[in-house]
């Protein structure tokens, strides 16, 4: 049975403040979002004799209505756009967030591939220098995991950096493991190249803490190295087989 994409409810009302009357009598024009039950609110900059007022409507009446009900339903259609492509880009949206960014107070969403994408140039062009061919492999074949599973799991093309946890950390080992059929050595190999673009973002402020902090990464003692050229090839070649689609947790 195909699982379905979780998704959060999502509101827009429009209110008069309370006790903000100003001396002409108009009272401040207010927006409030609710996502998940969880409100968060801001001014709309206008204001409106009370009588002008549709409580149950969220909307103004009389000869000046036309002029601020555009306004409203633009905040509206506004608030809807960023909301929409939160649940896309972040798979998890709260009121905050899309209050922040109508108000231009978002967050740097720097997302989990993109950075591997940028880490991985870097390294090409260190080969020969400081970095082996081979490196620059495994690390590209360790985004490639990345980016099936996130597809696998959240159905996204990517995922913000700020949305990683143990959860996301011991779950995309369990895919390597099951879906990949990578062995345990392979797959810490694969973590630990995972967990240091991790400590890249930690490192230069994007995210706060260290989401592996309660993961432990275990190589088991064997008389080869891991990762040989055929695995790094097959693993290049193997495109997982995606079974089903889930929400990320």
């Amino acid at each position: 049975m195909k699982s379905e994409i979780m998704k959060s409810t999502f509101k827009v009302l429009f209110y008069l403040k309370k006790r903000s009357e100003k001396r002409n009598g108009e009272v401040s024009i207010m927006t409030r979002i609710t996502v998940d039950g969880k409100i968060c609110q801001f001014s709309t900059k206008q204001s409106i004799l009370p009588e002008n007022w549709n409580v149950k409507a969220g909307k103004a009446t009389g000869k000046s209505a036309g002029q601020i009900n555009k306004l409203l339903d633009d905040i509206e259609a506004s608030l809807n756009q960023i909301y929409q492509e939160q649940q896309r880009r972040d798979n998890y949206v709260t009121a905050e967030k899309v209050k922040n960014e109508f108000l231009g107070h978002s967050e740097n969403h720097a997302t989990l591939l993109d950075l591997f994408g940028k880490h991985n140039n870097d390294v090409k062009q260190l080969i020969g220098i400081s970095k082996s061919a081979s490196t620059h492999q495994k690390y590209e074949v360790t985004r490639k995991h990345l980016e099936n599973f996130i597809r696998y799991k959240c159905n996204l093309s990517d995922i913000a950096l700020q949305e990683i946890n143990l959860m996301f950390i011991t779950d995309f080992e369990v895919y390597l493991k099951t879906i990949c059929k990578c062995n345990s050595n392979t797959t810490a190999k694969f973590m630990q190249f995972f967990k240091r673009i991790v400590l890249i973002a930690r490192n230069n402020g994007i995210i706060i803490g260290d989401p592996f902090a309660n993961y432990k990464i275990r190589l088991q003692k064997v008389g080869r190295g891991y990762l040989t050229e055929d695995e790094i090839k097959k693993n290049t070649r193997t495109q997982p087989c995606i079974r089903k689609v889930g929400t990320c947790s």
